[in-house]
C-alpha cells in the first residue's frame, strides 16, 4: 500500500516540498477555522485533489456542490482532506480544501463543512485505512445503472472488463449517509475499490488521486456502454470469464496508467485553470 503522504506526488522534488509542507501544516496546527486547518499543509496533495474535482467538472461528472472527495494524509487514515460544502466543483483551489479528523466531529457542520460528506468519508478512514482517495460522485450512467435490479458490469468490452469481479453491489440503501448508513457502506465496500451504491451512486477508492480519478473515468465509461447496450435491446455479447479476468489483470498491470493520465489532465489545467494551485 502506498503511503498517502509521501508518495502521492511523483513529479520531480516533491519530497523536499511536501517535507516543508509538513512542517508548516504542524507549526500552524492550531489554527483552526470551521473545523478545518486553515493552514496549506499537504499542498501537492490539495492540488491534486483541486484538480480532480476541475476535471470532474469538466467531464460533466458533477451535481454542482453536491458529491465529495477525500484523501488521507496520515498513516491511519484519520486525518484527510475533504472538500468544504457550498464551493463549486468547477471553482475548488488547493487553499478550499478542509483538514479533517475522522475521530473527532469538526466544528461548523452544515456551514464548511457538509453532514454526509463527513459522515461518508470519516466511516471510511476510520474502518479502511488502505482507502486513501475517496471519490463519491452520482455521475449519469454509473447512476443509472445502480438503479436497476442488477447493478453489475458485464464484460461487454475492454472498458467494463477492467472492472471484472472488482466491484462491490450496495443493496441495503437506507437514506443520505448519515449515521449507521455510513457506517454500512464502509463495511459493503471492504476491500473492494469501487462500490456500486444501488439507489444512490458510485464509489472509487485508490492508493492515490490519480489512480482513484482514472478509475472513475473508466468506471463513467463503462457504465455508459453497457447502459448504451442495453438501450438497443440486443442480446449482449459478453466475454468468458477467462477473457475478462485476464483483461481485467492487463489492467491492473499496465505501466503507470493513471499517473500518466493524470499528469496530462493537469497540464492542461496549468495552461487553461492555474488558480486551481491556489
Amino acid at each position: 500500500m502506498m503511503d498517502g503522504i509521501d508518495k502521492s506526488d511523483r513529479r520531480g522534488g516533491g519530497g523536499d516540498r511536501r517535507r516543508s509542507d509538513r512542517r508548516a501544516g504542524d507549526r500552524r496546527e492550531g489554527d483552526r477555522r470551521d473545523g478545518a486547518c486553515a493552514s496549506t499543509a499537504f499542498q501537492a496533495e490539495r492540488e491534486d485533489m483541486a484538480a480532480a474535482f476541475r476535471w470532474t467538472a469538466r467531464h460533466g461528472m458533477h451535481e454542482g456542490i453536491a458529491n465529495h472527495f477525500s484523501l488521507a494524509v496520515s498513516d491511519d487514515g484519520s486525518r484527510f482532506l475533504l472538500n468544504p460544502y457550498g464551493v463549486h466543483f468547477s471553482r475548488m483551489k488547493a487553499s478550499d480544501l478542509l483538514l479533517l479528523d475522522a475521530r473527532e466531529e469538526p466544528e461548523g457542520m452544515g456551514d464548511a463543512v457538509d453532514p454526509t460528506a463527513y459522515a461518508i468519508h470519516g466511516a471510511l478512514h476510520r474502518n479502511l485505512p488502505q482507502a486513501r482517495c475517496v471519490l463519491h460522485l452520482h455521475p449519469k450512467y454509473a447512476t443509472v445503472l445502480a438503479s436497476l435490479a442488477d447493478s453489475t458490469i458485464p464484460p461487454i468490452d475492454q472498458n467494463s472488463m477492467r472492472f471484472y469481479e472488482r466491484v462491490a453491489i450496495d443493496e441495503g440503501y437506507d437514506g443520505m449517509g448519515l449515521g449507521d448508513e455510513a457506517e454500512r457502506l464502509s463495511r459493503t465496500l471492504g476491500n473492494r475499490s469501487v462500490l456500486m451504491m444501488g439507489n444512490h451512486g458510485v464509489m472509487v477508492v485508490g492508493e492515490t488521486v490519480a489512480r482513484a480519478f482514472d478509475e472513475m473515468v473508466y468506471l463513467e465509461r463503462a457504465c455508459e456502454t453497457v447502459v448504451t447496450a442495453y438501450m438497443t435491446g440486443q442480446p449482449l455479447r459478453r466475454a468468458s470469464h477467462e477473457v475478462a479476468s485476464k483483461t481485467a489483470r492487463q489492467w491492473a498491470e499496465y505501466p503507470a496508467f493513471g499517473e500518466k493520465h493524470f499528469a496530462a489532465l493537469r497540464a492542461i489545467l496549468d495552461e487553461e485553470e492555474p488558480d486551481y494551485r491556489q
